[in-house]
């Protein structure tokens, strides 16, 4: 195996893991960064190189970064403050040589500044790297992730977005898109607007889990005060909750409405749409 010059940071999160295997799948060396370096040996062992990564460990930036020309960057979603948490291993990125960064941004950001991924843009905007945004609309697997159990133990989704439509866009796909930009030479200082291939609003997304369930399942649409506090009360982390509810209020005024043509652009295909998605997590919410 040549010696990697493509880093994947993250590569355990929902993203992070479908950009790693685009990139295998294509015969690219890369470099496979997270916290559990364990966990990564366990799935893709002998695939790619496999290195520890933590933000908050600077003892882990020298072998993550060295060699590296191009990487895919995300934000942990327990980071809230990216000056203190984040810059510093953007900073060391920069200092071994890394050239271009694909980030995963969000849909809307320039109506959304209060949340972190607006300052990790800026900061790259102004780097010496080059970079792809890669602003996407809500994730589906969101549904099998956050969202979990309330379908699966509760037959309900309980998000506070009222009608608004939502444009949402299969992780898998982003993976794909992902490993194009950092493969070609055409995206650098490029945007991009990534959404699935039709607006969806939850009361016909509980629809289509219903059908591919076998049983019903119902749209709850609580108000954001009630979202908020009922989410705490099971657990969730405050800054988390509170950053998952102001991006569903803005949900809420229309910013995820959008459909682009960005996505199906990039991966020269359509994109998966939300009936293939709920038969092929079906498993996910079965009790």
């Amino acid at each position: 195996m040549h010696k990697p010059t493509i880093l994947v940071i993250g590569a355990l999160g929902n993203v992070g893991r479908e950009v790693s295997r685009a990139l295998i799948a294509d015969g690219i060396s890369v470099r496979l960064a997270d916290i559990f370096p364990d966990r990564l040996e366990q799935e893709f062992g002998g695939k790619a190189e496999i290195v520890k990564f933590d933000f908050s460990d600077t003892s882990t930036f020298r072998d993550t970064f060295k060699g590296i020309n191009r990487m895919f960057l995300m934000r942990p979603p327990q980071i809230s403050n990216t000056k203190r948490d984040m810059f510093p291993a953007l900073d060391a990125s920069v200092s071994a040589g890394v050239r271009h960064v694909a980030f995963l941004s969000l849909i809307g950001i320039e109506k959304v500044k209060f949340v972190p991924h607006y300052p990790v843009e800026e900061y790259l905007r102004q780097s010496d790297m080059s970079f792809t945004f890669l602003r996407c609309s809500f994730f589906m697997q969101n549904l099998n992730t956050a969202h979990k159990d309330e379908i699966r133990d509760r037959n309900e989704i309980f998000i506070p977005v009222g009608s608004a439509k939502t444009s949402f866009i299969d992780v898998r796909d982003i993976g794909t898109a992902a490993a194009v930009v950092l493969t070609e030479d055409r995206h650098e200082n490029k945007i991009y607007d990534l959404t699935g291939p039709e607006s969806l609003d939850y009361n016909q997304v509980a629809r289509v889990l219903s059908d591919a369930l076998g049983r019903t399942i119902t749209y709850s649409n609580p108000s954001p005060f009630k979202f908020f506090f009922g989410n705490l009360r099971r657990g969730a982390p405050f800054a988390f909750t509170l950053v998952q509810t102001f991006l569903y209020l803005s949900t809420r005024s229309g910013m995820a409405d959008i459909v682009t043509p960005h996505l199906s652009n990039l991966i020269r295909r359509p994109a998966i749409d939300i009936t293939t998605y709920a038969e092929d997590y079906r498993t996910h919410w079965e009790k």
